[in-house]
């Protein structure tokens, strides 16, 4: 038996292949889950099934999933494109920090000019903090890989920075900012914690379909990440939209962060750097960097989040095992995916070399 590319692939595979990685997935995961004391079937039950079962537990499950959106989309529609964005973290915590400096500059602004404001800041900020990284790429052929992920710390320690000296709170004495005025404050929705940035967050979603599936732009997009020496041969300007693209990944990353302190925290703190930008790498990737992949993955992700504090608290599991269980299940759904580009076929077997006719004066 040998591995053979596929000249055409079934539609039906790609699913077939996260479903059976999924079931790997529960197979590999049950042995740690049993030997931290708990019985796997109830462990999942409590990660997968529990935080669906009650209203309370949806929103936690949506509120959980909706900067994961955001920095889904932030990866997936540079990766779509050729453009290997890991800063999505560093671009996630700019977006945060400028929509504070616009809410700690204006405080008393009114809701219709203080949310739009705010969330323009954040996207402003997280294409500026992608622009460094894009630009040597396209200039010197820098590999982005490195800038946009060495780029993250450097976010994180401008962001403790800033907490611990010039934006620390002047009342509590504590490393956060100031509370925002209450302009800068998202709606809530359905009574709950989750805010309009989950809305938001679908638009984008449903903008990105429309853009990838049914524009030409789509189609260069598509030709500059499969084929880029094909794409250039056809006229498509491949550094000009991996430029382009990142500045729009940036912007995206930078509005969920703008979307976090607005919605959920209404001030800036150390918390933020929780790793949404690096969890969004995983949720583009699972989701075939397709917006509504990006979409169902981080509904997975933020439900098997939800469900980990539920199983830390009912079966004393420790809540990294949520992360275990996502780790693995991007490692299957990765290998499986790869393997969907090939078949198996037998190996045809050798025929006997007929012997060759004895030559004149031989024998």
């Amino acid at each position: 038996m040998r591995l053979v590319l596929r000249g055409r692939e079934p539609r039906w595979l790609a699913p077939a292949a996260v479903g059976v990685a999924v079931l790997l997935t529960l197979v590999l995961t049950a042995l740690p889950i049993r030997l931290a004391g708990a019985a796997p079937v109830a462990a999942f039950e409590r990660y997968v099934i529990t935080p669906l079962t009650t209203p309370n537990g949806i929103a936690e499950v949506l509120l959980a999933a909706t900067p994961l959106i955001f920095t889904g989309l932030a990866v997936a529609v540079a990766f779509r494109v050729g453009y290997y964005n890991i800063g999505a973290e560093g671009q996630f915590l700019a977006g945060a920090m400028a929509t504070t400096a616009v809410a700690l500059w204006m405080p008393d602004l009114p809701a219709a000019a203080a949310l739009p404001v705010g969330l323009v800041a954040g996207a402003l900020g997280g294409a500026a903090w992608a622009f460094l990284p894009a630009f040597l790429r396209r200039r010197f052929g820098i590999d982005e890989v490195v800038t946009t992920l060495l780029l993250n710390p450097v976010a994180v320690l401008l962001l403790q920075g800033l907490l611990t000296g010039p934006w620390r709170n002047p009342e509590t004495g504590f490393p956060d900012s100031e509370t925002f005025g209450s302009g800068y404050e998202l709606p809530s929705l359905f009574g709950t914690r989750v805010h309009a940035g989950l809305l938001i967050g679908l638009v984008l979603v449903a903008v990105t379909t429309v853009v990838l599936l049914a524009t030409p732009l789509g189609v260069r997009l598509r030709a500059a990440g499969q084929s880029p020496a094909a794409a250039e041969f056809s006229g498509v300007q491949v550094g000009l939209l991996q430029w382009r693209s990142a500045l729009v990944s940036g912007a995206l990353a930078g509005l969920g962060g703008a979307s976090q302190v607005m919605g959920v925290q209404h001030q800036l703190t150390a918390s933020l750097a929780a790793g949404y930008g690096y969890t969004g790498v995983v949720v583009a990737t699972l989701g075939g960097l397709s917006a509504f992949g990006v979409l169902a993955v981080a509904l997975l992700l933020g439900d098997v989040q939800v469900g980990a504090q539920s199983a830390s608290i009912k079966l004393q599991l420790p809540s990294q095992m949520g992360g275990v269980v996502t780790s693995v299940l991007l490692l299957t759904v990765v290998a499986a995916l790869s393997v969907r580009h090939y078949r198996l076929v037998r190996r045809s077997p050798r025929r006997p070399r007929s012997p060759e006719p004895l030559r004149a004066g031989e024998g």
